[in-house]
């Protein structure tokens, strides 16, 4: 259930909300994987923030895509040596 509200909201760019130790986070959603202990994780990045995050599946409660704005991810490009 979870993967599939992640993966409609990563295709249509939508943020998600979810509570996550207790803690309302508000996300867009770059990509799903396993992290070093071999969880389901979401990483992505944090509303108002230019930091990325990974969460695990297990610790994500309530859900929920919000129908805000679309996003476009923020890929960090180095500038180059001339």
């Amino acid at each position: 259930m979870k993967s599939d509200i992640f993966t409609s909201a990563i295709v249509n760019r939508k943020p998600v909300s979810f509570l996550y130790n207790m803690q309302e986070i508000v996300l867009e959603p770059y990509y799903v994987s396993t992290n070093s202990l071999g969880k389901k994780a979401i990483y992505g990045r944090i509303n108002g923030t230019s930091q990325i995050k990974m969460f695990q599946y297990d610790r994500i409660f309530n859900l929920r895509v919000l129908n805000w704005h679309s996003f476009s991810p923020i890929i960090p490009i180095m500038h180059a040596a001339n």
